[in-house]
């Protein structure tokens, strides 16, 4: 017996779970806002004692980093990120997870040959990308300028 091309797809439409497409949206957004939220307290606290803005503009990123190495150290980024889904990915954060979770899956193998080696697998070819679109635009600017 063949099925026709409506069966089929009543059968499809009837063995596929719900979506839960909004509720993954809004728990990013969330997650993804508590963590630039969090970003602007530190900048807060650091206005708060007087610190300058270059000053500021270096702590931020660099404490937001900090942290989510920390977490990924923990084991609680992941937890995070699949309660989360892309919304514990705000780029400096899942940037620093990338790396630290690379480098902790090879950690027994030592710090140089395992952590040293395979701390930029995941975010390698980013930095050598970044690097070289940079240095082309660099180039062309500094030729038609």
């Amino acid at each position: 017996m063949q099925t026709s091309r409506e069966d089929y797809k009543k059968m499809v439409k009837k063995a596929t779970p719900p979506s839960a497409h909004v509720q993954h949206w809004i728990l990013s957004f969330l997650v993804g806002g508590a963590i630039c939220a969090l970003g602007q307290g530190i900048r807060l606290l650091c206005e708060a004692q007087k610190v300058d803005e270059e000053t500021i503009r270096i702590i931020v990123p660099c404490a937001l980093v900090a942290l989510s190495a920390l977490l990924t150290a923990l084991g609680l980024f992941d937890k995070i990120g699949k309660f989360a889904g892309a919304g514990s990915a705000v780029p400096i954060t899942g940037f620093a997870n990338s790396i630290v979770s690379s480098a902790m899956e090879h950690r027994c193998e030592g710090l140089v040959l395992g952590v040293g080696a395979n701390m930029f697998k995941l975010a390698g070819p980013v930095l050598a990308y970044g690097t070289a679109v940079c240095t082309i635009y660099g180039l062309l600017y500094l030729i038609f300028q």
